[in-house]
């Protein structure tokens, strides 16, 4: 078995949405991750996933940067960023190769998956995930793990995800302004799945659904893999306009009673009580129906279930996800959202927070923190090697250690 350094490395992930920026701080300790700083800040410098504003987001990083170090004490330097926004394009490929030894490597892993990934992309395109879904071997399908199989011809079928150049060089710049260096891009929705699904959902076949302020991104495994991937724009900004437009009140005091008082279902709204709302220009606020906010939010919350639902059945998904639908970001946190989604669904819905993690966790276990907690799970899956020691390493040094300890005791004698 394995054992980690007893000297502190650290993890950190930065998530910037399109309302707001998350940074987390952890520490790896021999039960794996520990949260130690958590902070968030106001992001007015994003519109629907993309930067439209570098000054104000990084900006917002910093804040956000500065209050994780603060709670944390530590200072964090190298950081793992999520990436969404309808700039994001999937699509599917496949490739082939001959085994060399008779036997499938992990080489022969690697062979296979570059051909897979040898496509011609748009040159405004970037790769940012290379996901392999199945293997085939000498015609058998449906292999998840072929290492170690004895076969002639490996093939695999990947799926490949890809991003603006643009929009991706603008992010890497507000992360170099705030003086961070980015350890890696990690699609939004990838690392939220990683945070909040366990692996017999995976298996069963799941969605998980990302709503932000912005987009709601969509993940789809099935026996374990990922096989679709894809970006609606609406999100809780829309609820939000909604309620501006219909109470016709300010954007911020539109925000305050969305979270406050709003709801899916104005069915469960036990008594109808009265809502101060702030008018525009001044004038003095009024008095409105609590059920006439949940109206609007109704109305709203109803048409993005119904996309979501839409995606899912014109991919095909419909009937093969045991698993059901997880909803996860912000604005799946609506009172009676989940419940309307089981209704529009016909399937079972779940809010997905993050739960794998110690430290600080009844301070990120909320649905917006889901995707900045995966970014740190999956930083530390690809770092795990640098923080891991063999056991005849540890072995030998504590054999070193007892001999000093031996031949010093012999010396003062």
């Amino acid at each position: 078995m394995s054992l980690y350094n007893k000297s502190k490395h650290l993890i950190c992930g930065l998530d910037i949405g399109t309302t707001k920026v998350s940074f987390v701080i952890s520490t790896v300790g021999p039960h794996g991750l520990e949260i130690v700083g958590v902070g968030s800040a106001a992001n007015p410098g994003m519109r629907h996933g993309m930067v439209v504003n570098i000054d104000s987001t990084t900006d917002a990083v910093r804040k956000a940067r500065e209050e994780a170090e603060l709670m944390s004490g530590l200072e964090a330097r190298r950081v793992w960023v999520s990436l969404g926004g309808s700039h994001i394009q999937s699509f599917d490929s496949s490739g082939m190769v001959a085994v060399r030894n008779s036997e499938v490597s992990q080489e022969d892993v690697n062979r296979v998956i570059e051909v897979a990934k040898a496509v011609a992309i748009p040159s405004d395109k970037q790769v940012l995930h290379v996901l392999p879904k199945d293997f085939k071997i000498d015609g058998q399908e449906g292999i998840t793990d072929p290492l170690g199989m004895s076969g002639v011809r490996l093939e695999c079928n990947v799926h490949i995800v890809t991003g603006s150049k643009t929009i991706i060089q603008n992010v890497l710049k507000v992360c170099e302004r705030s003086g961070l260096e980015v350890a890696g891009l990690v699609l939004q929705q990838l690392a939220t799945s990683i945070a909040v699904l366990s692996k017999d959902e995976k298996n069963l076949g799941v969605c998980v659904v990302d709503i932000g302020g912005g987009t709601t991104d969509l993940i789809t495994y099935q026996r374990g893999s990922v096989v679709h991937t894809a970006t609606i724009p609406v999100g809780g900004l829309n609820f939000t306009h909604d309620v501006a437009m219909g109470l016709r009140t300010t954007q911020v005091n539109a925000d305050d009673l969305k979270r406050k008082y709003g709801s899916a279902l104005p069915a469960l709204i036990t008594n109808d009580e009265s809502i101060e709302v702030e008018t525009v220009g001044g004038r003095q606020p009024r008095s409105v129906s609590r059920s006439s906010l949940c109206r609007v939010i109704e109305a709203r919350a109803e048409e993005t279930l119904k996309l979501i639902q839409k995606e899912i059945t014109d991919r095909g998904y419909a009937g093969k996800l045991g698993s059901g639908i997880v909803l996860s970001g912000g604005a799946s946190e609506l009172a009676g959202f989940i419940e309307m989604g089981d209704f529009v669904f016909d399937m079972p819905a779940r809010l997905g927070v993050p739960n794998k993690t110690g430290g600080l966790t009844d301070v990120v276990r909320s649905a917006s923190f889901a995707t900045v907690v995966g970014l740190l799970m999956y930083g530390f899956d690809i770092e795990k090697p640098k923080y891991v020691e063999p056991e005849a390493d540890i072995i030998s040094s504590k054999v070193n250690e007892m001999g000093r300890v031996i031949k010093g005791f012999l010396g003062r004698i």
